[in-house]
């Protein structure tokens, strides 16, 4: 099938865009790969501290004839989607062992649980985590021993965080490997029903306690399409997981297998053999391409809005939100798993999951297939799925149809025409809005402002019973400059009770929502942000404000609003407590979020 002329046409643009930078980048990554094994160039005292404790691997190191493996992992238990990764290791040199090979953890990297910090003041230290994990992977690969790596990682920042690390030492090969989401607990829905009861006062902490301990219950992702599992779709659109392994459970033989498989193909693609894939290489504008299609045919997270553009700065390719846009116009809906459907992640893989998903986008001619993957060339591979017989690991043809057409659906009988993810502009700013699980009556919502300051005043004003009418509520002063931009998930439940009551509601913000953003609709990553000068300090309570994801506008209806002196509010808290005061550098030099609020990057 020929590519969609609107697919062409957007990554002809972003080829031409990124012209220089990606030249620059592919020659760096030349210059390095020329160097040769980065272990020839070790001197013998460097080489006996680097192999000092590797016991029996200790000679097949020092020969320096065999690969030797680099592992980056975000390993802790703090993360039930992390807690796997405790045993990876152990895996990995075995299986680079049998392989003929080596193994060693290079580093590891922090890697911090959004669920624990949402509405907490660590969550202002969530989006920095990100460059912080890429600083950090960048100490542990610049040991310079290392002819490929495995990077373990799955949740939030931490994919992209070791994405970035990843390209920037383009000359190595790289393969992700994930540790897969949890078995299904309480339904996802029957979960946002009981947040919203105890919102509203109708039940107490121990029951909200036993229906959140019912649906975060073991280890693995959670299962809702967050930023989470959104991050491990992209990584098999993009190539960098072997196919198949975003949704396998962990502790199961096939997760095993696939942990092993991942080793021993990382160990055959390095520059000692036939067929070296520098990650630099996967890593060009149609993986981005291809995984910004992934991204709007499953409804994921807003959050790799942000992230992909800081991702794809670090491979030397620059991504406008303009891009996101018109794919998202040319690339349908094909999934419903929460919060834009009941299903969860483990319903959407049994239904056929990415596999049937990337061949029915090839055969629309909706993905790029000419591309270089961590498997081989070629996306079609990734129509494919793991399995074991007798033991073994194989890859077959996966489903030929949906195996539940309420979860997961062709591109000719979609869910929607279109992605769900609109850019706004107007006086307001730039942003975004997610609107795959907003009803369409509430794709327009043009009502009176409230404006806060956190998002404490707003559960504050919600409490005392102030929202009793149609309202836009603003919360500013949350972008990346002014406090990490925070995620505000935790008001979620309130906004949804307004609704529910009838009301029109928006968010307009320049901060983040979670990546289970829902049926509330919210323009997000407004910029330029309230700290840097943006248009939302000049508004006031009483505003006229126009939320309009049809015509892809964000206003305000007043006038003389341009001429207004802005409000100064008193942030002198920002940043104190809870190790905030450690990332004012980052604060004061983090980038806008239309480019991924990047600070390394």
């Amino acid at each position: 099938m020929p590519l969609h002329p609107r697919i062409e046409a957007v990554t002809d643009r972003i080829r031409a865009r990124s012209g220089t930078r990606r030249a620059a980048y592919l020659a760096q990554v030349q210059a390095a790969a020329e160097a040769g094994p980065a272990r020839a160039h070790l001197s013998c005292g460097n080489q006996a501290h680097a192999y000092a404790a590797m016991g029996p691997d200790k000679d097949t190191l020092a020969g320096g004839r065999a690969p030797n493996l680099g592992i980056v992992t975000a390993y802790n238990d703090m993360l039930s989607a992390h807690q796997p990764f405790e045993h990876f290791p152990d895996i990995i040199r075995r299986a680079a062992r049998a392989a003929g090979g080596t193994a060693q953890v290079a580093g590891g990297v922090p890697a911090m649980c959004d669920g624990v910090t949402q509405g907490q003041p660590g969550m202002e230290l969530s989006l920095f985590s990100r460059d912080v994990i890429a600083l950090a992977a960048g100490v542990a690969m610049s040991h310079n021993c290392f002819d490929s790596a495995v990077w373990l990682g799955v949740c939030d920042k931490i994919v992209p965080g070791l994405v970035i690390a990843a390209a920037t030492f383009g000359h190595v090969p790289a393969v992700f490997v994930p540790a897969g989401p949890m078995t299904s607990g309480l339904p996802n829905d029957e979960k946002a029903k009981v947040r919203q009861k105890f919102a509203q006062g109708q039940i107490g902490r121990e029951e909200l306690m036993e229906a959140e301990m019912a649906s975060y219950h073991g280890p693995g992702t959670c299962t809702f399409y967050g930023t989470a599992n959104t991050n491990q779709m992209l990584m098999e659109f993009m190539g960098l997981h072997l196919p198949g392994a975003a949704f396998v459970n962990p502790g199961t033989p096939l997760r095993e297998a696939l942990t092993v498989a991942a080793t021993e193909r990382a160990l055959a693609i390095t520059a000692l053999g036939n067929d070296y894939r520098p990650v630099g290489h996967v890593l060009d504008e149609r993986a981005f391409v291809n995984g910004i299609v992934g991204l709007m045919a499953t409804g994921g997270s807003t959050n790799l809005v942000l992230h992909l553009p800081a991702m794809a700065r670090a491979a030397g390719i620059e991504l406008e939100l303009e891009d996101f846009a018109e794919i998202s116009d040319a690339v349908p809906l094909m999934a419903k798993v929460y919060p834009n459907g009941l299903a969860d992640v483990n319903h959407f893989h049994a239904a056929g999951g990415l596999g049937y998903m990337i061949g029915e986008l090839l055969d629309a001619g909706l993905l790029h297939d000419d591309v270089c993957t961590v498997a081989g060339d070629g996306l079609a591979r990734y129509a494919q799925e793991p399995k074991l017989h007798d033991g073994e690991l194989v890859w077959e043809d996966g489903a030929g149809e949906s195996l539940n057409a309420r979860i997961l659906r062709p591109v000719s009988e979609a869910f929607q025409a279109t992605g769900g993810l609109k850019q706004l502009s107007g006086s307001l700013g730039q942003g975004v809005i997610k609107v795959s699980a907003v009803d369409p009556s509430r794709h327009v919502i043009e009502a009176p402002a409230r404006v806060f300051h956190d998002q404490a005043s707003v559960k504050a004003a919600f409490q005392a019973g102030e929202f009793d009418r149609d309202v836009v509520v603003v919360v500013r002063f949350q972008g990346p400059a002014a406090n990490g931009m925070p995620e505000l998930h935790s008001l979620t439940p309130i906004l949804s009770v307004l609704q529910d009551r009838g009301l029109k509601v928006a968010l307009v913000t320049d901060g983040r929502m979670s990546g289970a953003s829902g049926k509330v609709p919210a323009a997000i990553h407004v910029a330029p942000e309230a700290a840097k000068g943006g248009p939302l300090v000049r508004l006031r309570d009483g505003d006229l404000v126009r939320v309009d994801a049809v015509a892809g506008r964000l206003e305000v209806l007043e006038e003389g609003f341009e001429t207004r002196a802005p409000a100064e509010p008193d942030l002198s808290a920002n940043g104190v407590g809870i190790g905030r005061e450690l990332f004012a550098a980052f604060r004061a030099n983090v980038g806008d979020s239309t480019q991924g609020a990047g600070v390394v990057v």
